[in-house]
């Protein structure tokens, strides 16, 4: 005997792929092929105009755009867009910035359109750091500098709530994501673990856009020059021995040299 079909199947499916870091020629090919299939694009504020124009004309577009300290829409309601439009049969892409493992919520998207029985894939993207790094012409490992990287969020949770120890020093590269607004906080938290106030950092701003900017100074120095060159998000901090290769410009040593003291 047949079983009766079920009616509260899911015909549709979520895929939750990364846009990379904004170039829109560093997009994977699948990730270009599902913008041309889609149904539904839900994306991030990051994602450039000219990767939403990859979009069929067909498909519609919802914004979840955030902005540090003010969600214009919420995490769950985001998760249910997800799942609804799936439910309705839509191919549905989730777009986001980066990489959706990396600081992108993804795994909490795929948990609820697993939970409420929806297809779900993940299609990987290069992530902010990677892309950043490469346009700086800026190794995250190097033979001579570093032979481990950690990435860590700037603002997640409080960075009272993080364990950065050991994270940054001899040998190690950390990668702090969403940092800039905390950048004082963050030079006093990685002092206290531990670092070395001389310790190089790099600010990489606007990763793979026209506008992108390498930035160099040393740890005890991030704050002011955050404050000095104006550094907007997105923007990531590259911390180690590394931040001394590529192309950075050397602010601190400018910042010596206008202030008129021993370098």
């Amino acid at each position: 005997m047949e079983k009766a079909p079920n009616n509260n199947a899911v015909t549709g499916k979520v895929y939750l792929v990364g846009a990379g870091p904004g170039d829109p020629d560093l997009l994977t090919l699948k990730a270009a092929r599902l913008l041309e299939r889609a149904d539904v694009i839900v994306h991030d504020g990051l994602v450039s105009r000219e990767i939403l124009d990859l979009a069929s004309p067909s498909a519609r577009c919802i914004s979840v755009a955030k902005k540090r300290s003010l969600h214009s829409v919420a995490q769950d309601q985001i998760n249910q867009i997800l799942v609804s439009e799936a439910a309705k049969g839509h191919l549905v892409v989730r777009l986001k910035g980066g990489d959706p493992f990396i600081f992108g919520r993804g795994g909490e998207e795929a948990d609820d359109c697993v939970a409420a029985g929806v297809d779900v894939e993940i299609i990987p993207g290069i992530s902010a750091a990677l892309g950043c790094a490469a346009q700086a012409r800026m190794p995250l490992t190097h033979r001579d500098a570093s032979s481990a990287v950690s990435f860590v969020a700037g603002q997640c949770k409080g960075l009272s709530d993080q364990n950065w120890s050991g994270l940054a020093g001899k040998g190690r590269t950390l990668v702090i994501y969403m940092g800039v607004a905390n950048a004082e906080a963050i030079v006093e938290k990685l002092i206290a673990d531990g670092a070395a106030p001389d310790l190089p950092v790099a600010v990489l701003e606007n990763g793979t856009r026209d506008n992108f900017r390498a930035l160099r100074t040393l740890l005890t120095d991030l704050g002011d020059l955050v404050r000095r060159e104006n550094v907007q998000s997105p923007a990531l901090l590259v911390v180690g021995e590394v931040a001394r290769y590529g192309d950075a410009k050397n602010k601190f040593r400018e910042f010596v040299q206008m202030a008129g003291v021993g370098a």
